[in-house]
């Protein structure tokens, strides 16, 4: 049960959209441009960045959707949301996305933790400027959505299947086509 009465029973984020859809448009916008708009990174990479840092956090919902997302990015293996728990050990990801992962998980702490090593790690792995950049952007929004949800004492299944179909929607549709009747 939410801390406030969101008069709907939605689960995480999408239960805070319908309580407030005018700050719902904002957010889904901002998502839409930082995990779907132009990067050098995939759209998937920015969902597995955007679930890891979830799960850094302790945000259920959060990591549990994003994983989704990301998992329907690739193969639409949901087995990827445990493995982000695992620090990638199964999902064979490159030596870049692992330093990128890495800085974000500092941002996680706090920004001022990301230090000049690990930048020049993610560098020395091939990491653009436009690639920290969006990491460290993504990482930072994450926290925002991550205390939001968390914050506000939102509901979200346990189940890593009740997360299917809204981690396709994101993947294929996006955020803004996602979010029925919030416009």
């Amino acid at each position: 049960m939410a801390h406030i009465d969101l008069k709907t029973d939605k689960p995480g984020i999408v239960g805070l959209f319908h309580f407030s859809p005018e700050t719902a448009k904002p957010l889904c916008q901002l998502a839409e441009t930082l995990l779907r708009g132009p990067s050098p990174l995939s759209s998937g990479e920015r969902e597995m960045i955007a679930s890891y840092v979830s799960y850094q956090n302790n945000c259920h919902f959060c990591h549990t959707s994003h994983g989704a997302s990301a998992a329907h990015h690739f193969d639409g293996d949901l087995s990827l949301i445990d493995d982000i728990k695992k620090d990638f050990e199964e999902t064979d990801i490159s030596p870049k996305l692992r330093a990128l992962l890495d800085i974000a998980k500092q941002v996680k702490k706090s920004g001022r933790d990301v230090a000049e090593k690990d930048i020049q790690k993610a560098k020395d792995e091939g990491a653009t400027d436009r690639e920290i950049h969006d990491t460290v952007l993504i990482a930072a929004a994450f926290c925002m959505y991550n205390r939001y949800v968390d914050g506000l004492g939102t509901w979200a299944p346990k189940e890593n299947e009740a997360y299917d179909e809204m981690g396709k929607m994101m993947a294929h549709d996006g955020y803004m086509r996602a979010r029925p009747g919030l416009d």
